[in-house]
């Protein structure tokens, strides 16, 4: 360790990992990156973010592995490939929104020797910028002195839901919160949708709502952007595609049947064919439209 504060190494230096990256350093943790384009990585240096040419120079020596990737399979195979560095004992926080995969990736720590932390986050750029994430975290008691400050240095809060990692806890909640998300960005953008068609003016609708029972932040945030014409990307229609996809298959193992995920998804898949895929997931907008 260094100072006191655990070494930590961070595979995936994307919309998330990044200003992860950098608010763990500004706070005086050693961090090393890798990310499969380089360049983003790099780009953290001037934060004092060390880059890392591969998984396995990330890892060896750290105390801490935290992965912030897409999904499952590619937390995987970053992890299978900082393998020959990763040492037993080492704590291996997983942040990404996995889904179910998360029984194969406890599984993969367990036959490894690595204490495993399930603990993906709620929050997209901004709060991941201004460490306002909210962290749900589910493992060992023994452990947590060791990440809480860095939970500490990246959110506002952790929400711990148990203390076992491999039980999934974590990553079964971060499910039903997207399925909420789901909600919310396409009931937004069908509602403005339908305004500009019937002729009714669109911030009007969003003054009724303003400051009364229905308003959010996060309301006005995607109000705001449709209204803007601003899909800058806070979170991509993709990889919102790609929670509303683990969504529906967590359900359908459950045996629930989630009628409005399944339209969302949906709409998002439709809002990508039409162009929009890299766009923020408020552009799942223009599903409401011809192509």
């Amino acid at each position: 360790m260094s100072d006191n504060k655990p070494v930590v190494a961070i595979l995936g230096t994307g919309i998330i990992g990044a200003p992860v990256a950098r608010n763990l350093s500004r706070n005086g943790f050693t961090v090393r990156a890798w990310n499969r384009t380089r360049s983003k990585a790099e780009a953290l240096a001037a934060d004092g973010v060390l880059t890392a040419g591969t998984p396995a120079d990330a890892v060896r020596g750290a105390d801490v592995v935290l992965t912030v990737l897409n999904d499952g399979p590619r937390v995987l195979d970053a992890m299978r490939g900082a393998e020959p560095a990763v040492t037993a004992g080492t704590i291996w926080v997983q942040v990404s929104t996995v889904g179910e995969a998360v029984d194969e990736l406890a599984a993969y720590a367990a036959g490894r020797g690595l204490v495993f932390i399930d603990a993906p986050v709620q929050g997209t750029r901004q709060p991941a910028e201004l460490a306002e994430l909210v962290v749900m975290a589910a493992g060992p008691q023994s452990a947590r002195p060791t990440v809480q400050p860095l939970f500490d240095a990246i959110g506002s809060r952790t929400l711990w839901v148990g203390e076992d990692g491999a039980s999934g806890a974590a990553s079964r909640l971060k499910l039903v919160l997207n399925t909420w998300v789901v909600a919310l960005t396409h009931g937004v953008g069908e509602s403005l949708a339908l305004a500009g068609r019937l002729g009714v003016d669109p911030q009007h609708f969003v003054d009724v709502v303003s400051g009364g029972p229905m308003d959010s932040g996060y309301f006005r945030g995607k109000s705001a952007a449709i209204l803007r014409d601003d899909w800058t990307t806070s979170f991509s229609v993709d990889n919102a595609a790609k929670d509303a996809r683990l969504v529906l298959e967590a359900a359908e193992r459950a045996g629930v049947r989630l009628d409005t995920v399944e339209a969302g998804h949906r709409r998002f898949l439709r809002a990508s064919a039409q162009g929009h895929g890299a766009q923020d997931m408020a552009a799942g907008y223009f599903a409401g439209f011809p192509a």
